[in-house]
């Protein structure tokens, strides 16, 4: 019988205020603070209806003080080691947290967007909401000069209902909207423009995405407006209680509700809540992003983008062409040598100016994909010569593999099976000591990690892979599943393609989640 060659990854440590040193982000922060001190401001702006700003200001004001942890659920554990009350954002962050917003839109008309969600061609439906609040953003941010690090944009249950691709209007509610094209006639006009481009107006609302969350962030590009989406029934669940008294919705408890929303609230204010502790010097990642164009009569179109993490956890997303990067016999996304190398010299040069123009040591391509040729060369051209380039495809596994231990919960976090010398299987999920639990549904599957391109041992590589998986400053839990630099690849390419984009090409991450 063959015997299987596992080995067990340690679980990354994290830095926080005075150097400190954990493995999961809640107890640092309580304990220590962040890793860059603390500022003496998080300013915040907030745009939403009237009733949605007022819910803001009471959230606000209730995370500005101890949020308790809930009672222990019925048959739960008496210690739950997951939760950890929250101190206050102050306490958490060393910074002064404002009770009310520094600047604050409420003039969102709720009938107005009422009646916009239901318009019956949703891409003019989506638009047409997402303009209420683009437009106010935009008008505000230019009058004045010191502008808010980042908005709160609150939105009402039925944005979020109904706001996305798949949302459905009941007949009767439908309203007849502007555009009278249809999306085939869009697309026609695309290839063959008409001489005075009166049409092409009405067409351009099929360039905006159904989505109005993707649609929101990527016409915010260009004006370079940071925002943090949140629900009414995020903010106060208890204002919305169906008729036997329980919450219409089932959300997380408050005060991890707080966890997350409060450091992404520090992180997109300008701060690092925590950094990795301990990576090798001169270290890059860079997570390779690709998107299909969505309505396009040539399908092979996509959109490429290259996201740049340091260990510090400051990432910055580089938009490159749009090309006929798709494959579809091969379902998969290469582009061609030109355009890999000037993706990889905006990598590199933005390293540079971040290192008193030093390039990097070692530079890690993580992808869904596997590396052409081509696209492999131009990567490599496209970094100094003294610069390590490792390509590493990263997919799901699913459930090509389960790894089963005596006893009642799934194997540990960090097990990893070495199939070669450039081949693993690593569970990124299962069972986490610091927890005592294991914070899925059902028996957790792992991700193949191949060293396709360059030289690196592969347990560095799975070792980097898990530290990847804990930099997700959009919220604040132990671990992702994904690496960091993969975990948000559709996200970002989702956002570029979501409306028409002027913006420059490189951007940082937190304008894009």
């Amino acid at each position: 019988m063959e015997t299987l060659n596992l080995i067990s990854l340690p679980e990354p440590q994290l830095e926080f205020k005075y150097g400190q040193t954990l493995v999961y982000p809640r107890d640092g922060l309580y304990l220590y603070g962040p890793v860059d001190g603390g500022r003496p401001d998080v300013h915040y702006g907030a745009i939403g209806t009237k009733s949605g700003v007022e819910r803001l200001g009471r959230w606000a004001k209730a995370i500005a003080g101890f949020v308790n942890i809930p009672p222990p659920r019925k048959g739960a554990k008496a210690v739950e080691p997951q939760h950890i009350p929250f101190p206050g954002f102050s306490a958490a962050f060393n910074s002064n947290w404002p009770l009310q917003p520094k600047t604050v839109i409420d003039t969102i008309d709720s009938r107005t967007l009422h009646e916009a969600l239901r318009i019956s061609n949703r891409n003019e439906a989506i638009k047409a909401a997402v303009d209420l609040y683009v437009n106010a953003l935009v008008a505000r941010c230019d009058r004045i000069e010191d502008a808010p690090s980042f908005w709160f944009v609150i939105i009402p249950e039925e944005v979020y209902d109904l706001g996305r691709p798949l949302s459905r209007i009941p007949t009767k509610e439908k309203i007849q909207g502007k555009t009278r094209m249809s999306k085939a006639e869009a697309l026609k006009l695309d290839k063959q423009p008409t001489l005075f481009g009166i049409e092409e107006a009405e067409a351009d609302v099929y360039k905006y995405a159904t989505h109005f969350r993707r649609q929101l962030k990527a016409r915010l590009l260009s004006p370079k407006i940071v925002t943090q989406i949140v629900r009414e029934t995020t903010l106060t669940p208890d204002d919305f209680l169906r008729s036997d008294g329980q919450r219409k919705r089932r959300i997380e408890d408050d005060a991890t509700v707080a966890w997350k929303l409060a450091t992404g609230s520090y992180y997109k204010a300008g701060g690092r809540p925590w950094q990795l502790a301990g990576v090798r010097e001169g270290v890059c990642y860079v997570g390779l992003a690709y998107k299909r164009r969505e309505a396009t009569a040539d399908d092979g179109f996509a959109c490429c983008a290259a996201q740049m993490f340091l260990s510090s956890g400051e990432g910055v997303v580089f938009r490159g062409a749009l090309g006929p990067w798709y494959n579809s016999d091969t379902k998969q996304f290469h582009i061609d040598e030109p355009a890999a190398k000037r993706l990889i010299e905006m990598v590199v040069q933005e390293y540079r100016d971040q290192h008193d123009n030093k390039p990097p040591r070692e530079l890690f391509l993580h992808a869904k994909s596997n590396f052409s040729d081509e696209e492999w060369t131009g990567f490599v051209s496209g970094a100094p010569p003294e610069t390590n380039v490792v390509g590493v495809q990263i997919s799901d596994a699913h459930d090509a593999l389960k790894l089963f231990r005596p006893g009642k919960y799934p194997v540990m976090r960090g097990t990893a099976l070495l199939l070669s010398d450039s081949d693993a299987y690593v569970w990124t999920s299962g069972y986490v000591p610091r927890l005592d639990t294991y914070l899925g549904p059902e028996t957790p599957n792992p991700v193949l990690v191949r060293r396709q391109r360059g030289n690196c041992e592969l347990r560095t590589i799975l070792e980097d892979v898990m530290s990847l998986t804990k930099i997700n400053f959009n919220s604040c839990l132990h671990n992702d599943r994904l690496p960091v630099t993969i975990r948000f690849a559709d996200a970002v390419g989702e956002v570029i393609l979501a409306a028409p984009q002027t913006s420059e090409p490189k951007l940082a991450f937190k304008y894009y989640i």
